[in-house]
C-alpha cells in the first residue's frame, strides 16, 4: 500500500453535534493529539515516503487552535502539503476571522469549509462567508463542503475525502441512526459493492488520537503506536483483513453474508448496511471495528 495522503482527526470533539456526522463529533467526545503525537505521527508519514499531503480534521480542528497552528507549522517545515477541514464557528466577523488564519497564510494550501443545512439554518452560514472572505484575502485556497438534504435527490458517490460542492449523505455513524430512518430504502442485495473507498489502494487513510489508522472511518488496519506506519502500509493485505476481502468481493452484501448476520430486507444505501454489520461484528473484532469513538459510544 502507497498512501499519499495522511488526514490527522486532531480530535474528536466538536462544538457542533451535527446529524450527518459519521465520527460522532460532539461536545462530549473525547480523544484529542497531543504534540509529541503529532510530531511522532509526522516522523512516521516523513518514513513512508511516498505521503505527500497531510490534512488536519476532526471533530474541530480549531477547538485547539495552537496545537493545530503548530502541527501545521510542523507539517511544512517537513516537506508536506497541509490542508485542513473546519466548520469555521470561529469566524464571527471577517476581521476576526483574518485574526484566526492569519498565522496560517501561506502554510496552508487547502481550507474546506463545511456549511450546509446540518450546521446552521443557511446553506451558507454567516461564519462561513467570514471564513471564505478571510482566506481570499490571505490568499489561502478555502472552498466549501456542502451535505444535501435527506429529502433532496441523491447525487453521485465520492471516493476519499468529500469534493468542495454539494456531496450526498453517508449513512454511517451518527447518519445512520439520525438520518436513515427518514431516507428512501433500497433492496440491501444491490450494496454489492463499496462505492466510496478504494480498499485495494486507498491512496489516504485516517489517523486519530489513539493511533488508530482507518481505511474507512471505524475499521482500523493497525495502530501507529504498536506498529510504525510504513510498516503497517507494507505488510497491508487485505485478504488477511478480517473485513476487507469481503467487502472487495462484493460489498456490505458480502460482509453480511460471510458473517451469517441478521439484516433488514432494505438500508439508506451501502454505508448503512455496512455499518450496521459492523455493529453486530464489534464484539468479535474489537481491535479491527474501534474505536468506541467512531460507533457513538461516549465515555
Amino acid at each position: 500500500m502507497e498512501l499519499n495522503g495522511l488526514h490527522i482527526l486532531l480530535t474528536y470533539q466538536c462544538n457542533y453535534e451535527c446529524d450527518h456526522c459519521f465520527v460522532w463529533g460532539s461536545p462530549w467526545q473525547s480523544g484529542v493529539f497531543t504534540l509529541p503525537q503529532i510530531r511522532q505521527a509526522l516522523q512516521q508519514a516523513q518514513a513512508t515516503s511516498s505521503i505527500q499531503q497531510i490534512y488536519f480534521e476532526g471533530g474541530e480542528p480549531f477547538l485547539y487552535y495552537p496545537i493545530l497552528v503548530q502541527g501545521v507549522q510542523l507539517a511544512v517545515k517537513m516537506g508536506f502539503q497541509v490542508g485542513i477541514v473546519t466548520n469555521a464557528y470561529w469566524a464571527t466577523s471577517k476581521e476576526d476571522a483574518h485574526e484566526w488564519l492569519r498565522p496560517l497564510a501561506g502554510l496552508v494550501e487547502d481550507l474546506s469549509v463545511s456549511s450546509d443545512l446540518y450546521h446552521s439554518d443557511q446553506a451558507v452560514s454567516p461564519q462561513s462567508q467570514h471564513a471564505l472572505a478571510a482566506a481570499e484575502h490571505l490568499g489561502i485556497p478555502v472552498g466549501v463542503i456542502s451535505i444535501a438534504p435527506v429529502c433532496q435527490p441523491e447525487r453521485p458517490g465520492t471516493v476519499g475525502q468529500l469534493p468542495i460542492g454539494e456531496s450526498e449523505v453517508m449513512f454511517r455513524g451518527r447518519a445512520a441512526e439520525k438520518l436513515a430512518p427518514q431516507a428512501a430504502k433500497h433492496p440491501w442485495r444491490q450494496f454489492d459493492r463499496c462505492p466510496h473507498e478504494d480498499l485495494a489502494n486507498p491512496g489516504r487513510v485516517h489517523l486519530d488520537p489513539n493511533g488508530n489508522l482507518h481505511i474507512c472511518q471505524g475499521i482500523s488496519i493497525g495502530n501507529i503506536y504498536q506498529v510504525e506506519l510504513r510498516d503497517i502500509c507494507r505488510r497491508y493485505s487485505p485478504s488477511e483483513h478480517p473485513l476487507l476481502q469481503a467487502l472487495m468481493d462484493g460489498g456490505p452484501v458480502a460482509l453480511v453474508e460471510h458473517y451469517r448476520l441478521a439484516h433488514q430486507e432494505a438500508y439508506a444505501d451501502a454505508c448503512h448496511l455496512c455499518y450496521e454489520a459492523r455493529l453486530a461484528l464489534r464484539p468479535r473484532f474489537p481491535e479491527t471495528l474501534t474505536p468506541d469513538q467512531m460507533y457513538g459510544v461516549i465515555r
